[in-house]
């Protein structure tokens, strides 16, 4: 009997504790759906052609102060990611701000990203955005540490960095394939250009046959003139990442855009940009890498010059990375310009090459 009674509170402990798990576990709290971050990069930049307003040359809109140390980009991000809803809001500083939104008005300076997702398919990766976004265009973004190089290449500088509107995209459930269709307020601009009444549009594809390629085209079309002398731009974006072995990878890109002479005008302007970027690791806190590059924008439809050939640019970098902390970077880069016309200056003449340094440290957090 007394077997039996010591039996019986044994089980009756056993399932009280039971009980408390499963209480503890229905009450583990949810994560939170709200994340934070920052990041900053400082730089200096040495211009060997000394130019008296300590501006780079006018196609270049990120590191472009000569001899004077200065901030890059400095920003704050929120992030709220759930299931099924999802939104983005960052402030920005610095000279990456100053000059890739210059046409736009007061506080839009100053915002990096504001956009929220809804989720709308219950059972596929389909999304709705809208708000200011990353552009759908190119492998450079504003955040240098992502980049392989400390400068962006002239294709980066000259297409969008970023972009307001509509978007619809869709991952397979593999990951593989991302599929998306915008609707924009125009050529990287949060603001529509006075007096222009049409509609932009982009598409982006990205296919990722393994972890190592990663495949990408990307398009815009769109009017960047008021609609009284609207001329219509076509352009495309196509670029790989190929990572062949933990330590060596390779990006091969390459632009061309057309856009319409006049109003209403069969004849175009084009503009097109190769280029090729290797990076060898060898080890986790140092990246060397190497960039060749090419610019041809005769008509100055991007890039005006007022000569003879226009826009005829190549341009070669070589790079070293240190990474001494995962969160920080020193970078260091030796870049050149030639070009065939005499479109930079030098002891106030005209010069056909640029050749310049530049350093930097960025922190991530």
């Amino acid at each position: 009997m007394k077997m039996n009674k010591l039996l019986l509170i044994a089980a009756g402990m056993i399932s009280f504790q039971a009980i408390a798990q499963d209480s503890i576990v229905a009450e583990k709290p949810k994560a939170n759906p709200l994340t934070f971050s920052g990041y900053i990069e400082a730089f200096y930049s040495y211009d060997f052609n000394k130019p008296a307003s300590h501006e780079r040359p006018g196609f270049l809109y990120n590191f472009n102060k000569h001899n004077e140390v200065n901030l890059n980009l400095g920003l704050f991000k929120v992030n709220y990611n759930t299931e099924n809803v999802r939104a983005n809001l960052a402030v920005m500083a610095g000279t990456y701000a100053q000059y890739n939104l210059a046409a736009e008005q007061g506080l839009l300076k100053n915002i990096y990203e504001a956009n929220v997702g809804v989720k709308i398919s219950k059972n596929n990766n389909l999304w709705i955005d809208a708000g200011v976004m990353p552009s759908h265009i190119g492998f450079e973004g504003a955040i240098g540490k992502d980049n392989w190089t400390l400068t962006r290449s002239l294709l980066a500088e000259n297409s969008p960095y970023y972009e307001a509107g509509v978007k619809i995209g869709y991952t397979t459930k593999n990951e593989k394939i991302y599929a998306a269709v915008m609707y924009l307020n125009g050529w990287q601009r949060i603001q529509k250009v006075p007096g222009n009444q049409t509609p932009a549009f982009g598409t982006q594809l990205t296919i990722k046959p393994s972890a190592k390629v990663t495949l990408n085209w990307s398009t815009y079309l769109g009017n960047e003139q008021p609609d009284s002398t609207r001329q219509w731009r076509y352009f495309n974006n196509v670029y790989g990442v190929f990572q062949f072995t933990d330590r060596f990878g390779l990006t091969a890109g390459f632009d061309i855009g057309t856009q319409q002479k006049s109003k209403g005008s069969s004849r175009y302007n084009t503009w097109y940009t190769p280029i090729l970027i290797t990076r060898y690791s060898p080890n986790d806190k140092i990246r060397l890498a190497a960039r060749g590059e090419y610019y041809a924008d005769k008509n100055g439809v991007i890039i005006s010059t007022g000569t003879p050939n226009g826009f005829k640019t190549f341009g070669y970098s070589a790079n070293f990375d240190y990474l001494p902390a995962q969160n920080v970077m020193f970078r260091l880069e030796a870049r050149t310009f030639k070009s065939k016309d005499g479109i930079f200056t030098k002891h106030e003449k005209a010069d056909s090459q640029n050749f310049f340094v530049t350093t930097s440290v960025a922190l991530s957090f």
